[in-house]
């Protein structure tokens, strides 16, 4: 399948959780498809790019290791997302990383997610909390800020000050989030 094939294939995908999973096994059972899901993806301002987050997001749900080889591209090119609906489920894709990394089991994204992966994940994580986002990206940043800031001393207190500043401005799903994690970083527990 080309890359116009698949930017065909990706009018088909909607908000159905059938139809993106349907997508995601396509690209999963294809990884030669991976590069121009990819390529699709970071046509930040076409209409088709948040449907390609969409099923990249999926993919990395159901086996967030096909991302390895292309965590360069990914890490590289995240800043550039701005449409409401694709800066979700590349915030999603980056609370998985963060999760896997410090996950309590042994697995290959600790053994492959560098410095300049994370430190790109961290920029584009506080992009989300200070730019004009809706709740689902904030609160996936906030988690994946929280988790890296174990490695990086300078992120929870910036996490801190952006959380309090913020709380009274936002919505009760960013104050219930937000209560959760600066209770956890208050109390220091990691």
């Amino acid at each position: 399948m080309t890359t116009k094939e698949l930017y065909e294939e990706l009018n088909y995908v909607n908000h159905s959780r059938e139809k993106r999973l349907h997508y995601a096994n396509l690209i999963i059972d294809n990884p030669d498809l991976i590069p121009k899901l990819l390529e699709i993806l970071f046509m930040v301002n076409d209409k088709v790019s948040p449907r390609a987050a969409w099923v990249f997001e999926f993919m990395c749900g159901e086996n967030l290791e096909t991302i390895i080889p292309y965590l360069d591209v990914f890490t590289e090119n995240i800043h550039k997302i701005h449409l409401d609906s694709a800066v979700r489920p590349v915030a999603k894709i980056c609370e998985y990383l963060a999760k896997a990394y410090y996950s309590k089991t042994d697995n290959r994204i600790k053994h492959v997610l560098l410095s300049k992966h994370k430190k790109k994940i961290i920029e584009a994580c506080f992009d989300y909390m200070i730019n004009d986002e809706k709740i689902a990206p904030k609160a996936y940043s906030m988690n994946t800020l929280f988790l890296f800031g174990k490695d990086y001393d300078w992120v929870r207190p910036e996490l801190i000050l952006i959380l309090e500043r913020d709380f009274q401005m936002q919505s009760s799903g960013f104050k219930a989030r937000a209560k959760h994690i600066l209770k956890k970083l208050k109390n220091k527990k990691t």
